[in-house]
């Protein structure tokens, strides 16, 4: 507040000169609003208060209480750096002093072998945050129509380590178990009686064994799949080669059905692949999956080959054929296979509905649906394959 003997008239905005604390904070923000800022009542008094506290000696102090006080938008500090110089420094350039911030030095840890270069080593003052980056973390994450050559190159090394098995099922051979916990061991229990005189002191125990499901892989090679069709191909080679040609078993899914188990049974990927290109007629042509599901059904699926298996189709959905074929061709293998498994590199694209006629008809009929656009994704659906990973939800076709 003004001290007695003084003028109690309002000072002008361009007169830094008018005493007290208050009338400073209310001649300052006048000169503010004169610039186009918006400065409520309410900023004003807690500018006064901050000035009452800071003082008016230190013209730093005044700059930065009025800066966190009245600017709340950050496009309003160059004018309001210009009304301060005009008001607090009798229009001498200012120059915004800077808040004392410690300084940091950030350090990028790519995980990768030293290349012989140095940098210069920080100060004893400054602390250094390491943060670690991984360019096969950010890899398994990458959607496959991005990719790279040399990603492809990169991925082909990632997806050799996929372990891809199916659920286990009991098998007709017996296998030995602790005491008590099966059925009895009648040859075994008589061998040992034969060592105690014919006293059955030792009874052993069977029960049935338990051996991976056959899982048949049937992937879309169309156009509408070719941005994904190289590197899915990729994951069958892996598949097939880690598990053996007996256990996996590996189509072509287009205009025809090819069977590929033979071609990518080669441990060179780039000598499968080329074998496999070579046996598919129509790659990156039209797609039928309901003729080609018939001739699966027809040929090999309900004749044993996907009875109790694991079916994988790799598709998009897309599909130039009758849906109602497909629907039937689909109800057909989900009566003998023991789950069907749909990967849809589409489904990561936000907002997706299974729209397409392809994909409606088949949906009713699929027991998992996945997303297959990266190598993480792939990594679910050996999890899901496995039994290990909960199902996809079902989208809905409406």
């Amino acid at each position: 507040m003004p001290e007695s003997g003084e003028s109690t008239e309002a000072a002008e905005p361009a007169e830094p000169a008018v005493t007290g604390v208050d009338r400073m904070a209310v001649a300052f923000s006048r000169l503010l609003r004169g610039a186009g800022l918006d400065v409520p009542v309410g900023t004003v008094t807690t500018f006064a208060h901050a000035l009452a506290a800071v003082g008016l000696e230190r013209r730093e102090s005044v700059y930065w209480a009025g800066r966190t006080t009245l600017i709340r938008r950050p496009e309003d500090v160059e004018a309001y750096d210009r009304t301060f110089s005009a008001f607090w420094l009798d229009r001498a350039p200012h120059r915004p002093i800077p808040p004392n911030h410690e300084e940091v030095i950030l350090a990028v840890d790519t995980g990768e072998d030293d290349t012989g270069e140095t940098l210069d080593e920080p100060g004893p003052h400054l602390p250094t945050i390491t943060v670690r980056y991984s360019r096969t973390e950010v890899l398994r994450h990458k959607d496959f129509a991005a990719y790279t050559h040399d990603e492809f190159a990169e991925a082909r090394r990632l997806m050799a380590d996929l372990k891809l098995a199916g659920e286990l099922r009991q098998s007709r051979r017996l296998r030995p178990v602790p005491r008590a916990s099966g059925r009895p061991d009648l040859r075994r229990t008589v061998r040992r009686a034969l060592r105690s005189g014919g006293e059955p002191l030792h009874r052993a125990w069977q029960a049935p064994a338990e051996r991976p499901r056959r899982i048949v892989l049937l992937c879309d090679v169309s156009g509408s799949m070719e941005p994904y069709a190289r590197a899915l191909l990729r994951f069958l080679h892996a598949a097939v080669t880690a598990r053996g040609a007996g256990r996996v078993e590996a189509y072509a899914l287009g205009t025809r059905l090819t069977r590929i188990t033979k071609e990518l049974s080669w441990r060179d990927p780039d000598a499968a692949l080329a074998d496999a290109a070579d046996a598919v007629e129509d790659f990156s042509g039209g797609t039928r999956l309901g003729e080609g599901l018939q001739a699966f059904n027809d040929r090999w699926g309900v004749r044993g080959m996907a009875r109790g298996s694991i079916v994988v189709i790799l598709s998009d959905g897309w599909d130039r054929g009758d849906p109602v074929k497909l629907g039937g061709e689909m109800a057909r293998l989900r009566r003998v296979a023991h789950r069907v498994v749909w990967v849809n590199p589409l489904k990561a694209a936000p907002g997706y509905a299974p729209l397409a006629r392809g994909m409606a008809a088949a949906l009713p009929y699929v027991d998992d649906f996945v997303e297959g656009h990266s190598l993480a994704s792939l990594e679910h659906l050996a999890a899901v394959i496995a039994g290990r990973a909960s199902r996809g939800k079902r989208v809905s076709a409406s």
